[in-house]
């Protein structure tokens, strides 16, 4: 796979810097507005009944905040934080080594838990229900099941594929919330706590020139944000203007719509074999050698945000905007133009 400057997977470059500016409480986290609205309401009600908040289930495109606002409802909830994924619960025995150590209150995230084994999702539905571990002791005649009481706790789960889980896990959860690409504003926001936090001097046009080439996705923003420092050390002492951010951006190959190389890939694919589509995913997943999922998840939410790409029936078709984004004329465009010359003459 592309190893792409704008992908919203978490790289281990990432880590650090997403550790050093992480928000710890609501009042630091910026966007989705509707969800920790939903959020502070669904907590407060649960502190005054003096119960754990019900099960979460955060979905959306990576890299939009879904590990940080869980990281903060577990501490505005006083309770520990513990983080697993669903391709690390492999076996009952991984999932029991992390229940074990949960306390009254605590808060489970798991990331990707459309992943997770069947098995172990069988047994974390009496788990969410009931609070209740049940581990088969042994296989054969003598086989048995031991039953051991959780604590009751909050699970939430964070997936980019809310169609990926199964019926009986996705009823378990008692709150579900979808997350959104980001505005312009919203990442300047973020940008702001960010280069203050990093010491990145940087003026509001600069922050918004920045912000608009960002995807909508926070950690593409802080990214970005690290390799504008970069280039303003070295090339501009330090000095940060629109000039530095987009010699930054030029150099990476991102355009003015922040769109990249396989971006683009995808939309001229489109428009030059299939005349604009529409054509399948596993086609375009095939011919230009990129998995699906990261076409799905991390292209395409964009692209179709932009305008530039529809998802029909029939497979992706792209608009005549991308035409025009791509730099080719569109045959659409030029029977739209010869009927509306007919109609005059008519």
């Amino acid at each position: 796979m592309e190893d792409r400057v704008v992908g919203t997977s978490l790289r281990s470059e990432d880590e650090y810097i997403e550790n050093k500016i992480r928000p710890q409480h609501f009042e630091e986290f910026s966007g989705q507005t509707s969800v920790v609205d939903n959020l502070k309401i669904y907590m407060q009600a649960a502190k005054l009944r003096n119960e754990p908040l019900d099960h979460v289930l955060f979905y959306g495109p990576p890299g939009l905040g879904k590990t940080t606002l869980a990281g903060i409802i577990a501490r505005e909830m006083k309770g520990h934080f513990y983080i697993s994924s669903g391709p690390a619960l492999t076996k009952p025995i991984d999932l029991a080594a992390v229940l074990t150590g949960i306390e009254e209150g605590d808060v489970l995230f798991i990331d990707e838990i459309h992943r997770l084994n069947r098995v172990v999702e069988e047994i974390l539905y009496s788990v969410m229900e009931d609070f209740r571990l049940d581990i088969m002791l042994s296989k054969g005649m003598g086989a048995g099941v031991e039953s051991i009481d959780i604590p009751r706790f909050t699970l939430i789960g964070a997936t980019t594929r809310a169609g990926s889980l199964s019926a009986p896990l996705r009823d378990r959860f008692g709150i579900v919330e979808k997350f959104d690409l980001y505005s312009i504003e919203e990442l300047s926001q973020i940008l702001r706590r960010s280069s203050a936090i990093l010491g990145v001097e940087m003026d509001e046009a600069s922050i918004e020139l920045l912000a608009k080439r960002s995807r909508g996705t926070p950690r593409v923003a802080n990214r970005l944000l690290k390799r504008v420092r970069d280039f303003s050390q070295v090339k501009a002492a330090g000095v940060v203007d629109t000039s530095v951010v987009s010699m930054t951006l030029d150099a990476l190959r991102i355009d003015s719509l922040g769109l990249d190389s396989l971006d683009r890939r995808i939309l001229e694919f489109i428009i030059t074999k299939y005349n604009g589509g529409p054509v399948g995913i596993d086609t375009i997943s095939a011919s230009l050698g990129e998995e699906r999922v990261t076409i799905e998840d991390v292209c395409e939410p964009y692209l179709m945000q932009l305008g530039l790409l529809q998802r029909t029936p029939k497979g992706r078709m792209v608009s005549n905007e991308a035409y025009r984004v791509i730099g080719l004329s569109s045959d659409r465009n030029k029977k739209d133009d010869e009927g509306e010359q007919q109609l005059r003459l008519i």
